[in-house]
């Protein structure tokens, strides 16, 4: 359908996208067409009160009258979905493409006008026709009548699993489903971990869990994904795709998912049920995409995972996070309560009352489920806490310990996973790696907003040092208030020097040295003097430049992104060479 507007038009209502959803999402619980559009000075009830009148005559023309229908508006815009047939979500898509236009014709009439109702409807008839796939469904029905999960997208479809899955070409599906062996099909046990950061870590910290207990687990992540020890590809894996990878592999006896915002939003969740899901906090970061604006919206998007967790499962929510502790009080599953603070009133109140939780105690982990009280271990037999300093990893912990408990790992697999996890690239790429060069401690971290810079700078401050440094970046595409929001949690750290990083793969719309420019205006204001300040024109010269000052009892941070793989090879270079902090570095 063509859908370009007027010169006129475009300035106010406009599509900006439309897609399928295959799984339960923000606006619905199942699958179905979403569209996010532009409107300008209209208000979004307007407009989607035009939109639903338009859906509804459409959907009764092509037999769909009873499909739900959700909207949601936000600044100068709407998402606007309904639900839909599985083996139907293409033509879904132009179906709402067709509301929306209806919908902008009546409150723009000198516009771009609508196909004409009558043969956009008799085109769409034949689209659903051609787009169905009766054994689809018919497979999907019978997985459901035996209780195991059912996955599809254009390639495959499978029923149960990890271990119990069995797997189809999507145009080779069996023609009686009634007689597949479903003896043979199973789930197993799946946790989703999301949450603005942490939710890396979390995964990885129930994998080792899960790896103490003698279990194969299939992970997935922002990074890569693994079975095992195997890492099957590597790459951002957070979404629907690297979670159908894990579970579709018959070694995988346990699914630990990452579920990432993105994914959320752009496809809905990957499977309708888990039994257990975390989320480790909400704070501000890849706002405005997607009709995502502030951080309460993106709150609401990563509580979308309590969706898919039964009455029987646990929502594993960080009661130090007020955004989380709002919306867990109105949940239909139970909760499971994490805090660094043990004299949380309402985790107290929760726990009096029968609840489960997890908290930080006098030095010691604790988790309290089923009215048993359980002493879990001690913060110094945590590697990541770095003895207490890296309180965000000790939420992290408790995170895994309560989706750990929710899944049914033993509490000795909880304990030997936890004190086996390292701060070290092998166990935790990207994620506070520590390298010890002879006296100068440096640590790389992926941290890339404010939230998550300010809880590593304060770990950062908390290690004993006779000197900090920092090498500090971010891609162009945030505003300038995220930028400078940035540097302002560096200086939490209390650092003697900032390397300032351009990166030219990351400018995404901004000028060369633009970036840098706003992030040094920030440190002079916060009273960083101008000598403690120097900028390069990429991260590796910035890394390289950091590690040539450092000297021996320093500590130097170094947030990469742009050259991950050339600074973890200096590093390593370093380490092999026997460097010694004053020395030159090799070329």
């Amino acid at each position: 359908m063509n859908l370009d507007a007027t010169p006129a038009a475009r300035a106010e209502i406009a599509l900006l996208d439309s897609r399928r959803l295959t799984g339960p999402n923000l606006l619905l619980d199942g699958s179905g067409a979403v569209l996010d559009v532009r409107l300008g000075t209209h208000p979004p009830a307007e407009f989607a009160g035009h939109w639903e009148r338009s859906l509804a005559r459409m959907l009764a023309a092509l037999g769909w009258s009873h499909a739900s229908r959700a909207w949601r508006g936000w600044p100068q815009g709407a998402s606007l979905a309904f639900a839909a047939p599985l083996d139907a979500l293409y033509t879904a898509t132009e179906v709402n493409e067709w509301a929306f236009a209806a919908a902008r014709e009546a409150l723009e009439p000198d516009g771009t006008r609508a196909p004409a109702f009558d043969a956009e409807a008799s085109r769409l008839r034949t689209a659903i026709e051609t787009e169905a796939n009766p054994a689809l469904l018919a497979l999907r029905d019978e997985a459901r009548s035996h209780a195991v999960t059912f996955l599809s997208d254009d390639k495959r479809v499978s029923v149960g699993l990890g271990e119990g899955s069995r797997t189809w070409p999507v145009r080779r599906l069996p023609r009686t489903p009634a007689r597949v062996q479903w003896g043979t099909v199973s789930d197993v046990p799946v946790a989703l971990v999301t949450g603005t950061n942490g939710k890396t870590t979390t995964v990885r910290l129930l994998a080792a869990i899960a790896r103490a207990a003698g279990r194969v687990a299939g992970v997935t992540s922002t990074d890569r994904v693994e079975v095992g020890s195997e890492v099957v590809a590597v790459g951002d894996y957070s979404g629907p795709n690297g979670a159908r990878t894990v579970l579709r592999d018959r070694r995988v006896q346990l699914g630990v998912l990452e579920v990432a915002r993105g994914g959320i939003l752009r496809r809905g969740l990957p499977v309708s049920r888990a039994h257990a899901a975390v989320v480790t906090n909400v704070a501000e970061d890849h706002l405005g995409e997607y009709g995502i604006f502030d951080a309460e919206a993106l709150a609401d998007a990563k509580m979308v995972v309590a969706k898919a967790v039964p009455a029987e499962g646990r929502v594993v929510l960080n009661a130090d996070d007020p955004r989380l502790r709002a919306r867990g009080a109105s949940l239909r599953t139970r909760a499971l309560w994490c805090s660094l603070d043990a004299t949380d009133s309402f985790v107290l109140a929760h726990r009096a009352a029968g609840g489960d939780a997890a908290w930080l105690e006098g030095g010691e982990l604790w988790l309290a489920r089923a009215g048993e009280v359980t002493r879990v271990l001690a913060v110094a037999d945590v590697p990541i806490a770095f003895g207490g300093a890296a309180r965000y990893n000790l939420s992290n912990a408790l995170g895994a310990i309560g989706a750990a408990a929710a899944l049914a790992l033993p509490l000795a697999a909880v304990r030997d996973g936890l004190r086996a996890f390292a701060p070290s690239p092998m166990s935790n790429p990207g994620r506070a790696n520590v390298w010890r060069l002879n006296g100068c401690t440096a640590i790389v971290d992926f941290a890339h907003n404010p939230h998550g810079l300010l809880a590593l700078a304060e770990t950062v401050a908390a290690l004993p040092a006779k000197r900090r440094a920092i090498v500090l970046g971010q891609a162009g595409d945030r505003d300038d208030d995220s930028i400078r929001a940035l540097a302002r949690a560096a200086m939490e750290m209390r650092p003697d020097h900032v390397f300032l990083k351009d990166m030219p793969r990351f400018w995404r719309g901004r000028a060369a040295g633009e970036v840098p420019a706003l992030l040094e205006r920030e440190f002079h204001a916060a009273g960083l003097a101008a000598e403690r300040v120097s900028r390069h024109a990429d991260e590796l010269p910035a890394v390289r430049a950091a590690l040539a000052w450092a000297r021996t009892g320093d500590v130097v941070l170094l947030a990469t992104h742009a050259e991950r793989a050339q600074v973890l090879a200096l590093l390593d270079s370093l380490t092999a060479r026997d460097w010694r902090p004053g020395e030159s570095l090799p070329e």
